[in-house]
């Protein structure tokens, strides 16, 4: 890592499920993967917007679960030199924080943490820019910074930072006074009328080893228990493992409470950047270009007599007549119909769907793999068909399944397929069975995708009904990988 003095490591937090976004954010792929205002991923826009002069690469702290799609988008996305940690389990941001810090204190003494969620919307990236060049000096000057946003309505969501006196080593920075939690809505109006109040934003700039320092004294039990789960973390192909034992008996807590509220220097840089932490469906409502109408419309939609509302399909056409004030969401396989000022109860919805036991607050119709995707087209007693998608150069584990069949027919690419020790070409409009009990694998040789329709039968069609021999992927456990 480069150590030039006062070099910024971007820092992303990768562990949101984004559950008010249902049912386009679900668990297997949560907000922070979605293009959701524009283009690009969230993630991806988070990455992009710490670039360039004074940034190092990026630092990407996640659960294993979105390792491969994480880097994925960065690499679609051009960052190429990211480097990614993964949690056994999820410890809150003050854990995340303090592994962060440990690895670039020990890459560069000098290094400067920037924390950043994985899944929030700037719009204004030049203020963006402005903010943290005053939060870096005065994290130079030994401060823990956090970012405040200008208020722009009496927010009851958001918890918020006092600005105090300003800093004269930083100007544009000020003291904090005190941390305040999420307020009603009368409080909220009177933080806005008596003026210096601003949002807490969740984002972060400090010195590594300002913050190491900190933690020695507030949190030391946590402290040790990142330490030693570096000193037993593992490379597993491009990623970084930290120790489990060590890292699941770490005290669970949040950066503001564990660190920024009893820290002896605190900051906050107040800045108006188009935040937004894209909580709810209202809040891309608010974010959205919007018709004349006022509505804010993404795929095939038709609208009468509609106004105020976030229409949004994946794939059906979405016809609406004579609403307002409403979000309507529609994927392949649920659609959500709520008041625009209802959204924060859409994680009602995904609690009511884990209690019935539906999976559909989890999977998408199409499933990511590190190999490419599946989609289930069809179900039905003792039978399931699938599209299946093989990205070029990639292939599924060595495999077989204990209660199904399979028949595979090719309609695009070529597959290389083993079948026990057999192992042949398949081009488009040809086809091969699979047995029961069978070992196989399904490879794509070639450089375009690979495509084929997949019918299983059987007893029992479950994912879960998989032995793995071998994997590109380090999904086999060792005590199943041939001796």
């Amino acid at each position: 890592m480069p150590k030039s003095p006062g070099r910024i490591v971007p820092v992303i937090l990768s562990g949101g499920s984004g559950t008010r976004l249902w049912p386009l954010s679900r668990k297997a792929l949560p907000k922070q993967l979605l293009a959701l205002n524009g283009e690009r991923t969230m993630i991806q826009q988070t990455a992009a917007r710490a670039r360039g002069e004074g940034f190092a690469a990026p630092l990407v702290i996640s659960g294993q679960d979105h390792r491969f799609l994480i880097a994925e988008q960065l690499r679609a996305a051009g960052i190429k030199d990211a480097r990614i940690v993964l949690e056994p389990v999820g410890r809150n941001t003050a854990p995340a924080a303090t592994v962060a810090a440990l690895l670039v204190a020990d890459g560069d003494p000098d290094g400067l943490v920037l924390l950043m969620p994985s899944d929030h919307v700037i719009l204004d990236e030049p203020a963006f820019h402005r903010a943290v060049a005053v939060a870096r000096q005065a994290a130079l000057a030994g401060a823990l910074v956090t970012f405040g946003i200008e208020p722009e309505a009496p927010e009851t969501g958001y918890g918020y930072i006092k600005g105090a006196d300003a800093m004269a080593e930083a100007p544009g920075a000020l003291k904090i006074e005190r941390f305040v939690e999420k307020p009603d809505r009368a409080t909220a109006e009177a933080y806005l009328v008596a003026g210096g109040y601003f949002w807490n934003s969740g984002m972060f700039l400090f010195r590594a080893q300002s913050f190491l320092d900190e933690m020695a004294r507030l949190q030391p039990h946590m402290l040790d228990c990142c330490r030693a789960a570096l000193e037993h973390a593992h490379r597993d192909m491009d990623f970084i493992r930290l120790g489990e034992a060590a890292f699941v008996a770490c005290p669970s807590d949040s950066i503001d409470y564990a660190v920024m509220e009893k820290a002896a220097r605190a900051a906050v840089v107040p800045v108006s950047m188009g935040w937004n932490d894209v909580g709810s469906w209202r809040s891309l409502w608010d974010i959205a270009q919007r018709t004349g109408e006022g509505n804010a419309i993404q795929g095939d939609v038709l609208t009468e007599r509609t106004r105020n509302c976030y229409l949004r399909s994946e794939g059906p056409m979405l016809a609406t007549v004579g609403i307002e004030d409403m979000v309507v969401v529609a994927t392949k396989d649920a659609v959500l119909i709520s008041h625009r000022d209802a959204t924060q109860d859409v994680k009602k919805v995904v609690d009511l769907l884990g209690s019935r036991g539906s999976d559909r607050h989890i999977l998408h119709p199409v499933v990511h793999r590190p190999w490419g995707t599946y989609e289930s087209i069809d179900s039905g007693a003792n039978f399931q068909v699938k599209h299946i998608m093989v990205k070029p150069g990639q292939k599924l584990s060595l495999q077989m399944h204990h209660h199904r069949a399979e028949h595979w027919i090719v309609v695009e690419g070529t597959a290389l397929v083993t079948c026990d020790d057999r192992q042949f070409l398949l081009q488009p409009n040809q086809s091969t069975f699979i047995p029961l009990g069978a070992r196989h694998r399904l490879e794509n040789p070639g450089k375009t995708p690979l495509r084929l329709i997949e019918v299983q039968s059987g007893s029992y069609l479950g994912e879960d009904d998989i032995v793995r021999f071998e994997d590109t992927y380090g999904r086999v456990p060792e005590e199943k990988k041939p001796a």
